[in-house]
């Protein structure tokens, strides 16, 4: 979708919702590209900024700039046709944009952020759909299962970020009745960076030392030769753990059982790569625990059109061969693809599967530290979804940025579900 284009440059929001520039140098060399973060809103005003100081290229929205801080040599511009720009298309075959533009100011210099068209855009108000003020336990009979999606990005550019979501979680763990963690894939971005899993794996060390139950399961970054993901989040790292009970015959698949108010809770983590090799184990699993509530991970379930949820081939994969037939598989979880959407489905027994896809990878910060919490409310009969932030609640009002929120409240990351506990899970 194209903001702004002239044959070798231009401005566009691409299919996964980030702002690119493409500029190609005054010495008609290959032109390059420079992406951004994810936009979270289709409702509100962004200020974009792309600046060239003659030396490197950046982009800004709302004053702050991409976490990938990908800038990069790019001096002046191709002006051919004397330099005319079109407002409302890029080059090609891109289509108009869709929205509104207030406008466009073009310099044939760097301007300072004072001489921006909002000099300040990280004072802008708070975008919609966040918070600075949530709950994240209603009373202390409720508890806790939390998920964290795909932490790749973060593990790769902002490491501090990830230890410190990690050191959140191992804090709070008791104060809210967090009964279980399940990291839902994608442990590092790059396979083959010993640096990177070091990293993902030192930040969870934390979670080890202090006893916080916790589970991994592998997402499609995390495979490559030798098979680092066994290594560092293999068999071997939840042996003195009691609540993990086994693994399948790949060993990248695995089940957790832990007790969380009223119940037994089974954890069943099937493996994305593994998928054909592992589902006759995760049938037998189920089996041999009939009756136990039971909540399906994997690295890619859903995926999302934007708007609404759809099944992946895998997804469908799982649901004919180990949902729809297990009535004790109450809920599915997924990372993957980036978006948040969710759906209640019926299984062949008439009764509700609560689907939720949750994946902030592309999104500022790498996804900011933002992370699903599922509170259980026995005695009201319902689940509270949350999206929380620790990395974001403890900046200062100077340090935080326009997209520096606690608490995500838009209805795709906050929403409640009735459940009734006794009836679902009177198997």
């Amino acid at each position: 979708m194209g903001i702004l284009g002239r044959k070798g440059s231009e401005l566009t929001i691409t299919h996964f919702k980030q702002v690119q520039w493409e500029g190609t140098p005054a010495n008609g060399k290959k032109s390059r590209v420079f992406g951004s973060f994810a936009l979270p809103g289709k409702k509100d005003w962004y200020h974009i900024a792309v600046v060239n100081d003659g030396k490197k290229t950046r982009v800004f929205i709302n004053g702050a700039e991409d976490f990938r801080q990908n800038a990069s040599t790019v001096t002046g511009l191709l002006a051919p046709n004397k330099g005319v720009w079109t407002i409302g298309k890029g080059i090609g075959k891109g289509s108009l944009f869709a929205g509104s533009i207030q406008e466009i100011r073009i310099s044939d210099k760097a301007l300072p952020k004072g001489k921006w068209l909002i000099p300040e855009p990280r004072k802008n108000s708070l975008r919609s759909g966040m918070s600075n003020k949530g709950h994240l336990l209603g009373n202390k009979e409720n508890y806790n299962f939390l998920f964290v999606p795909d932490p790749q990005k973060t593990v790769r550019y902002m490491p501090a970020l990830f230890h410190q979501q990690v050191k959140w979680i191992s804090t709070m763990q008791e104060k809210l009745n967090i009964a279980m963690t399940a990291f839902l894939g994608d442990m590092v971005d790059q396979s083959d960076s010993a640096k990177q899993w070091e990293h993902s794996s030192l930040s969870l060390s934390v979670l080890d030392r202090r006893r916080v139950p916790y589970i991994t399961l592998a997402g499609n970054h995390d495979y490559g030769l030798g098979n680092p993901y066994l290594y560092y989040y293999g068999p071997k790292r939840y042996t003195d753990k009691p609540y993990y009970k086994g693994t399948s015959p790949s060993k990248f698949s695995s089940y957790s059982i832990t007790e969380a108010g009223s119940y037994e809770y089974l954890f069943l983590s099937v493996d994305m790569g593994h998928l054909k090799k592992d589902l006759p184990w995760a049938k037998k699993v189920l089996k041999e625990h009939p009756g136990i509530p039971t909540i399906l991970l994997s690295h890619e379930i859903l995926t999302s059109d934007g708007t609404f949820p759809v099944d992946t081939n895998r997804g469908s994969r799982l649901w004919e061969g180990l949902v729809d037939g297990n009535d004790q598989v109450f809920m599915t979880v997924n990372g993957h693809h980036q978006g948040t959407v969710h759906r209640i489905k019926e299984n062949r027994f008439g009764h509700p599967v609560i689907q939720v896809l949750v994946d902030y990878q592309s999104s500022y910060n790498g996804g900011n530290g933002w992370m699903r919490l599922a509170e259980f409310d026995e005695k009201h009969d319902k689940i509270r979804f949350r999206t929380y932030s620790p990395w974001a609640d403890s900046l200062s009002e100077k340090e935080r940025s326009y997209f520096d929120s606690p608490y995500l409240t838009g209805d795709e990351h906050q929403f409640t579900v009735p459940f009734h506990f006794k009836e679902r899970f009177d198997l």
